[in-house]
């Protein structure tokens, strides 16, 4: 059976390495590039990203990715979204007073977690998966590592057509809840690094994988 390709979009974001070897492990026959083609035809797309908000959607916008991500997501072909490339999926993010727009794909705003914990929120946490979740499939008990100082934590989520399935979102808490995975039909995103977390994470993203 072929490996399902899957491409790690490459647009600058930091180390994006660990994202591939984690994804070859489980499976998958994995490219980094940002070449417009093999973005739109893979079986997979992911969407890696470091650093704050306002500079990941810059450098996104400045290689027409939100509108490949777009394209993909309109005809059902799946994406998945690591850290701020979770975090830019929202309708805005706010950091440091200055909000910058984000995709839209699902409302919501990127802001500080609460100032009377340490932030960073930096290490291993638990999670509060959605039920039926495809993602944490065997792993609902699991941690995961989490490396942010802001996070959606409020969900909005305007259900009006009843055909649609909603979206299942995972929490987690630090300081407050926050928005720690979103599974929506062919998009989905998780706010840690399912490929620094360990044989959890390599679940993760297998499941992610076989669901290609």
């Amino acid at each position: 059976m072929a490996k399902p390709e899957v491409v790690v979009l490459d647009y600058g974001s930091g180390n994006v390495h660990s994202a591939v070897r984690a994804l070859e492990r489980v499976g998958a026959q994995v490219t980094l590039t940002r070449d417009t083609r093999q973005v739109l035809d893979a079986d997979g797309l992911v969407v890696p990203g470091v650093g704050a908000f306002a500079a990941v959607m810059e450098a996104l916008t400045s290689i027409d990715a939100p509108r490949w991500i777009g394209r993909r997501v309109a005809g059902g072909r799946p994406v998945l979204g690591i850290c701020v490339g979770h975090q830019i999926l929202f309708e805005r993010g706010v950091e440091h007073g200055i909000a910058a727009e984000g995709m839209g794909e699902w409302p919501g705003e990127v802001t500080a977690l609460p100032q009377d914990v340490v932030v960073p929120h930096m290490g291993w946490n638990t999670v509060r998966p959605a039920q039926d979740s495809v993602l944490f499939d065997g792993i609902e008990d699991e941690r995961f590592y989490f490396v942010h100082s802001y996070a959606v934590q409020q969900w909005g989520f305007d259900q009006t057509v009843d055909a649609m399935s909603a979206p299942k979102v995972t929490w987690s808490h630090h300081g407050a809840d926050f928005i720690a995975a979103v599974e929506n039909g062919p998009l989905a995103a998780t706010q840690f690094h399912p490929e620094k977390s360990g044989d959890a994470g390599m679940q993760l993203l297998k499941n992610w994988i076989e669901s290609l």
